[in-house]
């Protein structure tokens, strides 16, 4: 399953444009396309940083996902880097 990533935050860095598309098995978990994710930011990141992955959020249009989660149908996710300051 394709799964389009909005990125957000510090992952705006990494990558050229505000998203990436990125496949995932059928049936995948949020925890899945962490993984999928971090493998991914490896390998064409430079700059990557695996723990700022590790303390994200992930969210569909209408609600923050926990890595047990299945990944929605439709494949569409947001990244959110944790954030500071008022």
């Amino acid at each position: 399953m394709r799964v389009y990533v909005s990125l957000f935050g510090a992952f705006r860095q990494y990558h050229s444009e505000d998203h990436i598309e990125i496949d995932v098995i059928e049936g995948a978990r949020i925890a899945d396309l962490r993984h999928t994710l971090e493998a991914y930011g490896q390998a064409h990141w430079p700059a990557f940083r695996a723990g700022l992955l590790r303390v994200s959020s992930f969210a569909s249009d209408t609600t923050l996902l926990r890595d047990g989660d299945f990944v929605p149908t439709g494949g569409r996710i947001a990244i959110l880097p944790p954030v500071s300051g008022g």
